[in-house]
């Protein structure tokens, strides 16, 4: 077998890297640890960063600060750490979900998720629920499409073309509901408002929204996960009214930029695991309805791709593109 010369430069660098990012990853963290949130305060994004923050810190010995720097659908936040320093102390927390998305509704990116950040682990999955303002006079999914084509009615989400927008999208396109979407700046801000009654539907996370059902602040009427959720009581989902199949959520997970060495990687990959299914974190997370899920960096970058497809074939039938 005959080796090129450009082969065997090949094989002689890697070589020569590999000992190299061992000995980094071996001084890692050298400093304070960045988490960065592309959205405000008060989602479910940042609701997970803030519940490992500590015990993230705890076990690297370093201090970990959440840092919200939204705008931009999320864009803003995911561009800034695709651009740092790929040296493991800046990463990303993110609904990996909506990030595939965006490569199908933005026509100008300054980033590609798929070239520029690479996974690190899964943390936690929380289904969208499908909830209303207490005064619109609808208690399933049923009586919702049937008002929906006797009204306008607006439909909340947390930026357009994000998670909770598409599965509205998808949800529409099923059952033949029509509504206005209202975009905001984040899921906190969308919730508000339909909790005051300026927006009348929306689906968002779980993890975020579940405690103004609890408090009586917004009705639920569907869940979209495969099987019922006894947190919320005797709610249905989707798939049981007349949508089979139908599920969506948020998946939150960790990136960080794509020239991270693969020893520092995997480092934080454990970190993040032992953080997230600490007995306290997975209570509370269970408490509000998300799910501790996590995975392999190679498992996590083959399910990004998984929603990269589903999702444009959304984008594309209900032709929605931002310049």
């Amino acid at each position: 077998m005959t080796i090129t010369r450009r082969q065997a430069l090949a094989t002689g660098a890697a070589a020569i890297a590999a000992p190299a990012a061992f000995a980094q990853a071996d001084k890692w963290p050298s400093g304070p640890i960045r988490i960065v949130v592309p959205y405000p305060p008060g989602g479910s994004s940042d609701i997970i960063a803030r519940a490992i923050a500590n015990l993230l810190g705890e076990t690297l010995k370093t201090s970990v600060i959440v840092e919200n720097k939204p705008g931009a659908n999320g864009n803003l936040g995911t561009d800034f750490v695709a651009k740092s320093a790929p040296d493991g102390h800046t990463f990303l927390l993110c609904d990996v979900g909506a990030l595939a998305i965006t490569p199908s509704v933005y026509t100008r990116l300054p980033f590609d998720p798929s070239r520029d950040l690479r996974g690190v682990t899964m943390l936690a999955y929380s289904p969208h629920l499908l909830v209303v303002h207490p005064s619109v006079p609808a208690n399933n999914l049923k009586e919702l499409v049937a008002l929906s084509r006797q009204k306008d009615m607006n439909f909340a989400i947390s930026g357009t073309g994000g998670a909770p927008h598409l599965a509205g999208v998808a949800l529409a396109q099923a059952s033949g509901a029509r509504w206005q979407y209202v975009p905001y700046k984040g899921g906190s801000q969308a919730i508000q408002d339909t909790v005051a009654g300026q927006t009348n539907v929306m689906m968002n996370g779980m993890l975020a929204t579940l405690p103004h059902v609890q408090s009586g602040k917004l009705k639920v009427l569907a869940v979209s996960k495969q099987t019922r959720m006894p947190l919320i009581g005797d709610v249905p989902t989707i798939a049981e009214q007349g949508i089979p199949g139908f599920e969506s959520g948020t998946w939150q997970g960790v990136l960080v930029p794509k020239a991270t060495p693969q020893p520092i990687v995997q480092k934080l990959n454990t970190a993040l695991i032992t953080a997230i299914r600490s007995a306290d974190v997975r209570a509370r997370l269970a408490g509000q309805g998300a799910e501790v899920v996590t995975m392999t960096p190679t498992e996590q970058d083959q399910f990004f791709a998984a929603e990269r497809k589903r999702w444009a074939q959304v984008v594309a039938a209900a032709n929605i593109k931002i310049d």
